[in-house]
């Protein structure tokens, strides 16, 4: 389990490390980074969604997307991740990405939900067999800005700034 914890905390730095190396290895041209750039937009639509409803570790948040989905910050995460990959259009960065998703996307799920098992039980419990009762709740910015997505937005953009780069020859 200690593996999967240190995965589960080290999932950013490890995520900049994955980025370098896609962006080393990146042969976008401007068909592919503009498709992959739509695909990784809807991936972080998704995590905006889903963190404009979500109150961490005080609640089992059952309203937005968690209404059809567990996780969908990592669905979305996993959403961007294929944008990159089609923006990329390089198998070296295929491949980087997918053990990266695949590891550390899934040590996540396990550490947060033995984290949520052991914080909610029953509850959490009802919730994963999708036995709990839908909440009403709004999306809100202000909860948006408090779950920090904007540096996952940022990110993003950032990311796609320098494979634009990468497109017109600058890198």
């Amino acid at each position: 389990m200690r593996l999967v914890e240190t995965l589960a905390r080290r999932r950013v730095a490890l995520g900049f490390l994955a980025a370098a190396a896609a962006l080393l290895f990146a042969h976008p041209t401007l068909f592919t980074w503009r498709i992959g750039f739509v695909v990784a937009a809807c991936g972080e639509a998704i995590r905006i969604w889903a963190a404009g409803h979500l109150e961490k570790g005080s609640e089992i948040t059952r309203s937005g997307p968690y209404r059809w989905t567990r996780h969908p910050l990592y669905l979305g995460s996993s959403i961007v991740a294929v944008g990159v990959v089609i923006a990329a259009r390089n198998v070296v960065v295929a491949a980087l990405i997918a053990i990266y998703m695949a590891s550390t996307i899934t040590a996540a799920v396990r550490v947060e939900e033995a984290f949520l098992t052991t914080r909610f039980g029953d509850a959490y419990d009802r919730y994963r067999r999708s036995r709990a009762e839908p909440m009403a709740r709004r999306f809100s910015v202000a909860r948006v800005i408090r779950n920090r997505e904007y540096r996952a937005a940022a990110g993003l953009v950032a990311g796609f700034a320098l494979l634009a780069l990468k497109v017109i020859g600058y890198l």
